[in-house]
């Protein structure tokens, strides 16, 4: 992805993750970037916002919960 090269990329991850085995989002343009933190020269997914706004919505319903 040629935007990851671009420099103007700034890779955030939330404030709870305290062992550096997290996500790390960037925002682009119209779209959120996500990579694993432990891997940061990895594969990246990208996300429109609505799709990134549907997942952070099942996230917070429990959607995602282990059975």
């Amino acid at each position: 992805m040629d935007d990851l090269d671009s420099g103007r990329l700034v890779w955030q991850r939330s404030s709870h993750c305290a062992d550096n085995t997290c996500v790390e989002v960037a925002w682009i343009d119209d779209h959120v970037l996500v990579r694993d933190s432990k891997d940061q020269s990895g594969r990246v997914l990208k996300l429109s916002r609505r799709e990134w706004a549907a997942f952070i919505s099942g996230i917070r319903d429990g959607e995602f919960e282990a059975p």
